[in-house]
């Protein structure tokens, strides 16, 4: 993708796509019973939520409807957009980053992209070095995701090498 022509909105005036919020409700499926998704996980219900707008946690056993399931997704996900963008003051992004920066952020949490090393290299101006920080991310529970053959959570390792690669096409 050619961004040279492009130029970086701040991210104060941005919102996930239709096409990132797509791409986050693949990336988590859907499940009309509350599961454990990895290992070592929380459990989560419908496209990968694991609480609700007011906070309060997915249990085992819930259940919810398709219907619901998007809208308590897209609910919580305008949440995490306004707690994503005061994390970023000053910082603009491309429409991508923003998209693939919030889909870590709804996998990982908030207080987890707020502790990023990719969130202080943002703050930084140091774009490149972001992306490549998403590689740090590999580990679920303690475990390696990135090691060779490994059934237990290959999905989170191959998940962050699409946003790596997206990432540095959007440089």
């Amino acid at each position: 993708m050619n961004t040279s022509t492009r130029q970086r909105l701040a991210v104060s005036v941005l919102t996930v796509s239709l096409a990132g919020f797509g791409a986050w409700k693949a990336n988590e499926g859907y499940t009309d019973t509350a599961v454990i998704p990895t290992k070592g996980d929380v459990p989560t219900i419908g496209h990968g939520s694991t609480r609700y707008e007011d906070g309060t946690k997915v249990r085992l056993g819930d259940t919810i409807t398709r219907p619901r399931a998007e809208l308590l997704a897209r609910n919580l996900m305008t949440q995490d957009e306004k707690q994503f963008a005061a994390s970023l003051p000053g910082v603009r992004l491309h429409q991508e980053e923003f998209d693939l920066y919030m889909d870590f952020t709804g996998q990982y949490g908030i207080g987890n992209w707020r502790a990023s090393s990719m969130r202080r290299d943002l703050l930084a101006g140091n774009y490149a070095q972001a992306c490549n920080d998403l590689l740090k991310y590999r580990f679920a529970a303690g475990f390696d995701c990135s090691t060779p053959g490994n059934k237990r959570c290959a999905g989170v390792w191959s998940r962050q090498l699409e946003r790596h690669a997206k990432c540095m096409e959007a440089q």
